[in-house]
């Protein structure tokens, strides 16, 4: 048998409290997002705390209106990732079931839903405000990083989201019947990729610290639409990649495709989570080429 890594004994659930017939739980994922909203909360209020960091020492907005901002995010967050689940992974079973899109509880959202519903959230926003979009949208995509990071540790600790069979030393070997059905000889244990550890890595630890960096020493703020291009550019980089290892939804696998790729042409394609990556790339590098262009055409 080779080397491998024993999945932890961890719980889903940090505590939870019976009072009668109400029973509540709080999890970790759950707690991900509320750590990660409240980062992303205070980052925004420490650079506009900042006016050095932005053109002309004018920040686009107070740092009392964060508050607000988020709340239109919140939302934009949960209707734009359960539709894009809906939309992009799963749209026969929920037009065949169209109640079942509200059952938001049994889990079902895409990141990439979840961003188109915070730029229509953030742009509605900044509309209604007098916000510069651009510098505003700068301002978002600077905060959303430690987010993510602590989405994906939240998703190795649920044991979910666990990517390909793998024979590399830090293989884990995923606890379920579904992860460790790997296609092995009776009585192996099968390991897997540690996939949300990689996306935590890149998508999250590594985009953040160099958009922090571009931020507050390189004065990437006064270029507006340099770090959303940036940050939509490096997750969408991040994500393809990650897709190699990562185990395909299972809606997509079939005896015939069994890489689960969403578009394939002899074997060859790309799953749905890298089609979905591209346009992120592609309009990230639109977004960044612009931003210098224009700061050298400003200079």
């Amino acid at each position: 048998m080779h080397a491998m890594i024993q999945f932890p004994d961890l719980s889903p659930e940090i505590f939870s409290i019976t009072i009668g017939s109400f029973e509540f739980a709080l999890r970790w994922y759950a707690l991900a997002y509320i750590v990660g909203i409240l980062i992303a909360w205070r980052l925004a209020v420490a650079a506009l705390r900042q006016p050095a960091l932005w053109p002309a020492s004018q920040p686009p907005m107070r740092p009392q209106q964060v508050e607000d901002l988020l709340t239109w995010i919140i939302i934009g967050v949960i209707l734009g990732g359960r539709l894009g689940f809906v939309l992009f992974y799963q749209p026969g079973y929920y037009l065949s079931n169209p109640a079942a899109i509200l059952r938001i509880w049994e889990g079902g959202m895409a990141f990439h839903g979840g961003l188109i519903g915070v730029v229509l959230a953030a742009w509605i926003f900044a509309l209604r405000h007098g916000v510069p979009r651009l510098q505003m949208a700068d301002l978002v995509a600077f905060s959303v990083p430690p987010g993510l990071m602590l989405g994906r540790l939240a998703n190795f600790i649920n044991a979910e989201l666990w990517g390909r069979p793998t024979d590399l030393p830090w293989g884990v070997s995923f606890p379920g019947q579904a992860a460790q059905d790997c296609g092995q000889a009776l009585g192996e244990i099968c390991a897997r990729h540690p996939s949300q550890l990689y996306e935590a890595l890149l998508e999250g630890a590594l985009l953040a610290t160099l958009l922090l960096w571009l931020a507050w020493r390189r004065r990437a703020f006064h270029r507006p639409g340099l770090v959303l291009g940036l940050f939509l550019a490096g997750y969408g980089m991040a994500r393809f990649l990650v897709e190699f290892a990562r185990q395909p939804d299972a809606q997509f696998v079939t005896p015939g495709n069994p890489l689960g790729l969403a578009w394939h042409v002899g074997g060859y394609g790309l799953t749905m989570g890298q089609l979905l990556s591209l346009p992120m790339i592609a309009l990230g590098l639109v977004f960044a080429i612009a931003a210098l262009r224009r700061q050298r055409i400003t200079a």
